[in-house]
């Protein structure tokens, strides 16, 4: 598995207008300093395109509605514009079909209450954030949260936070469009290795919306801290630094040794975390599922859902 995330700046995020182009990377400056760039359109990033997802006509239900539904939900869904636009930054596709991949817990009903593990991959070659899914699945469903992952069907030059951080958007914005009340369900980011790093980025970034009701991140095989870096230009908001942080180290793992996530703990608590736990278990560079099950027991406990 790959430990290596690249993560390149993203450039601001503005309605979709012929006469207002998305800007690109030399023309950002006349919009203000890279930070104030980076807040400005980081707010925007799901509101406006909630906005222009909901003016749409509506269509056929593609998740599952019913009581007693579970198991595994594959569907393919349209990327709006707004989206396609982000996501081919750093010379991209376009991603016009987005892929949503869901594991269901047992009897699911979408009129309850279920957390949701976002589920970000490593960047070997073959793997993607829905190949990955099922590593998490046997842990999520131990503990009644949906695993949730998000892909599209061509892939990218450049396997960039910004493609990542779109599609991911957009799979929400399915989510929350057929579940109405998913929108307030907990959400906690996970991946393993160069994935982990991601999951810190994706996490730093959607905090600013304030779309999403954050509760923790699960960070496995991770052998640098990205956090630091990536509030630099996503100041982290209220609350953001009391959230809960499971570091999973396998005693065995010599692509993230255990003294490389204790430097991460260590960089994390540096920052200002308040509530990082450092676990070890006996394996390697993998997804432990016990370790997984106690993380998720613990978001819960520590958010009260």
């Amino acid at each position: 598995m790959s430990h290596y995330c690249r993560i390149t700046a993203l450039t601001p995020l503005v309605p979709v207008r012929p006469e207002h182009p998305v800007p690109r990377p030399g023309n950002i400056a006349i919009i203000g300093s890279p930070r104030e760039v980076a807040r400005v359109a980081l707010k925007i990033l799901l509101t406006v395109a909630m906005a222009l997802i909901l003016s749409l006509e509506s269509t056929a239900a593609i998740l599952p509605q019913s009581p007693g539904s579970s198991g595994t939900v594959d569907v393919r869904f349209p990327v709006p514009k707004y989206y396609q636009q982000y996501a081919t930054q750093d010379g991209n596709p376009v991603p016009t079909t987005g892929r949503l991949f869901l594991l269901l817990p047992p009897n699911f009903n979408s009129r309850r209450v279920w957390p949701i593990l976002i589920v970000t991959a490593t960047k070997d070659p073959g793997h993607t954030a829905p190949s990955d899914a099922p590593w998490y699945r046997a842990a999520a469903a131990a503990e009644g949260w949906i695993v949730l992952a998000t892909d599209a069907t061509v892939r990218p030059r450049n396997d960039s936070v910004s493609w990542r951080l779109a599609l991911l958007a957009a799979g929400l914005n399915v989510v929350h469009q057929e579940w109405p009340k998913s929108a307030q369900w907990p959400v906690a980011f996970a991946g393993i290795s160069g994935g982990a790093k991601c999951a810190q980025w994706l996490g730093a970034i959607l905090a600013q919306t304030h779309s999403l009701n954050i509760s923790g991140f699960f960070l496995s095989g991770i052998n640098e801290d990205q956090m630091p870096e990536a509030l630099k230009t996503n100041v982290a908001p209220p609350g953001f630094l009391r959230l809960p942080i499971w570091i999973s180290s396998g005693i065995n793992d010599r692509i993230a040794t255990p003294a490389q996530e204790q430097q991460v703990k260590g960089s994390l608590v540096r920052t200002g975390f308040q509530n990082v736990r450092l676990s070890r278990f006996s394996g390697g560079h993998e997804v432990n599922r016990a370790d997984l099950e106690s993380a998720l027991k613990w978001f819960r406990e520590q958010g009260h859902f």
